[in-house]
């Protein structure tokens, strides 16, 4: 057979080898951007969002059946002394939750309370002062006394005091080198504090016998007010003293020596709660107050 005769069996191929050349491909992009897209991103959470997650938790956390509770504080007491029938040497803490509203200032003081919950702070009082008011400084008690020879020994911690008093003489010498050591430790002379006065003696016996306490930023007052060995009477003593002290600071109640001073009414910083507890015991809402 020869080959002219084959032809009819073979099938013409309609494909064209061309075709497969015009087919598009696909291209995949390599370039930084595409790669960049491609990492992982490390969220990390910013501080507002991380204290929404801790009040989202506190929330969920189980309360304790005293939580939303609000007794009489005699009632309060009797509850915490029952619960803690096991510890005598337990410590009553009250807290004070104040609104602090735009234009008050956060809440302080001293109390010298009836009986008193934990045993005082020696102070130690550096007085700057010259003439008559030194004199007065050292009859009233005062550790060290003098001028602005001292500046140098505290600044290299050779007079070291828990208190610094100064008088208005004294101050704008002492300031530019001191404020910088002071300042930091809450030692400063201030005349909002009180501590920069020319009545050195009377602020020497207010400070012996009292307790200073202040409040927070968020306008929260902390204070031990008594021991569980404590007779009743003598708890509930401490706590409206305490109370009526804090009132007068807040501009809750009257204070007419506060207002000589400031030349006016104080701003009012409104108690929104009070509340009592011990160390191991429930934190009870004091109803009146």
């Amino acid at each position: 057979m020869s080959v002219l005769n084959l032809s009819p069996l073979f099938r013409p191929c309609r494909c064209s080898f061309l075709t497969a050349s015009l087919v598009p491909s696909r291209q995949f992009s390599t370039s930084h951007i595409a790669l960049g897209r491609q990492k992982n991103k490390i969220n990390i959470p910013s501080k507002k969002a991380l204290a929404a997650k801790a009040r989202r938790k506190a929330a969920k956390a189980p309360k304790h059946i005293y939580h939303n509770e609000q007794m009489p504080l005699t009632d309060a007491v009797a509850v915490l002394r029952a619960v803690e029938v096991a510890k005598p040497n337990a410590t009553y803490e009250m807290v004070i939750k104040t609104a602090m509203s735009k234009g008050t200032t956060i809440p302080k003081g001293r109390v010298n309370l009836p009986r008193e919950a934990k045993p005082k702070r020696e102070d130690k009082i550096l007085v700057f002062a010259t003439g008559q008011l030194a004199q007065d400084a050292k009859d009233a008690g005062a550790d060290i006394v003098g001028g602005e020879e001292l500046i140098d020994g505290v600044i290299s911690g050779k007079h070291q005091a828990t208190t610094v008093l100064c008088s208005s003489a004294l101050i704008r010498a002492i300031t530019p080198k001191l404020g910088r050591i002071l300042g930091p430790k809450g030692l400063m002379p201030s005349e909002r504090r009180g501590t920069v006065t020319d009545d050195i003696a009377g602020y020497i016996k207010k400070l012996s016998g009292s307790t200073e306490w202040r409040g927070d930023k968020a306008g929260a007052i902390r204070m031990p007010i008594g021991k569980m060995f404590f007779p009743p009477d003598d708890v509930i003593k401490n706590i409206r003293y305490f109370l009526s002290a804090v009132k007068r600071a807040t501009g809750n109640e009257k204070d007419t020596e506060s207002e000589i001073k400031s030349k006016g009414p104080k701003a009012v910083n409104a108690i929104k709660r009070v509340i009592l507890s011990t160390s191991q015991g429930p934190a009870i809402q004091i109803r009146d107050f």
